[in-house]
């Protein structure tokens, strides 16, 4: 299985959708596999693009952006699951509706070895905390998907994570300075 050489026709139809569907805060820690829709919500002076030291704020802030009339989605790494179990129990016990968008680490051609534990886990994680899983591995399916999640999310008031996986995402190089 090789990686997918032209990644932003889907990285762009992400965040098409979440431009369209009127969000107007994007959460994130800063990663390379998010860096289209990170760089296109800076651009645009229609969403407010926050960003975190840790992922755990992301869950505070799409709450509080609810709260304030706004949609929100926070965008992390399979990584910074771990790191917000104990706030997924905000969502649950006062039913904000939450959508995130996770890039995977720890599956394919995982150079870190760091990476897998919580790789492994991430999808038991968030199921364990209420949180409904789907996932893309393809660049045909992330339209539909992550449009599935959405409307789960925002019409429904569900709480939703979108795993994108790492044979989407491409396999990262380390690389030396």
């Amino acid at each position: 299985m090789s990686a997918p050489t032209d990644s932003s026709s889907w990285q762009k139809e992400i965040f098409d959708i979440l431009r369209a569907g009127e969000v107007k805060q994007i959460a994130y820690v800063p990663d390379a596999g998010h860096a289209y829709a990170i760089n296109a919500a800076a651009a645009d002076p229609g969403i407010r693009d926050v960003v975190l030291t840790t992922e755990e704020e992301g869950v505070g802030v799409l709450c509080g952006a609810w709260l304030g009339g706004q949609r929100a989605v926070l965008l992390m790494q399979s990584s910074g699951v771990g790191n917000c179990v104990n706030m997924f129990s905000l969502l649950q016990m006062c039913k904000f509706p939450f959508l995130t968008l996770v890039t995977m680490r720890g599956e394919y051609a995982e150079f870190n070895p760091w990476q897998v534990p919580m790789g492994h886990g991430t999808q038991q994680a968030l199921e364990l905390m209420g949180i409904t899983v789907m996932r893309a591995d393809h660049p045909d399916q992330v339209s539909e998907i992550v449009s599935a999640a959405f409307d789960s999310v925002f019409l429904a008031g569900e709480r939703v994570a979108v795993l994108l996986g790492q044979t989407l995402i491409g396999r990262k190089k380390w690389e030396r300075n």
